[in-house]
């Protein structure tokens, strides 16, 4: 469980790519530099791809190995109440991941509605997920 949801944001981030949009990498091409919110962390071309396929496959062999715990009844189905809220945290870090560290020139309007409207839903999620341990525990 602690992997799919370590390897979640991760993967989502490399399936989403850059987002720098087509006129700024033009004018960065052209000489001009572009603004960050947050300058993206890269390993190089082959290095991100390294971890970029390396956490889909623990994303999927990890879900692989909970859905059958599920099916054999060793994990709880009722576990999976916290687990889908999480999951879905970790994608929306990846994608607000994504849209933050994308390359504009001037204003990242993306990067400020990400922060309002992911702020939130981030917070609902984690919420949603602290419930049902707690409910899960008793």
């Amino acid at each position: 469980m602690v992997a799919l949801l370590l390897a979640t944001p991760v993967a989502t981030a490399w399936l989403v790519g850059d987002l720098t949009n087509g006129e700024a990498r033009r004018l960065a091409a052209e000489g001009e530099s572009l603004d960050y919110v947050v300058r993206p962390v890269s390993l190089g071309a082959t290095g991100d791809r390294v971890v970029g396929v390396l956490a889909c496959v623990l994303v999927v062999v990890s879900l692989a190995l909970l859905i059958r715990a599920t099916a054999t009844r060793t994990l709880n189905s009722r576990r999976w109440t916290v687990i889908v809220p999480l999951m879905l945290a970790g994608v929306l870090i990846g994608f607000a991941w994504r849209v933050v560290t994308a390359g504009a020139i001037g204003a990242n309007i993306g990067a400020g509605l990400v922060v309002f409207a992911g702020g939130p839903a981030l917070l609902i999620l984690l919420v949603i997920a602290a419930v049902q341990t707690l409910r899960l525990r008793r």
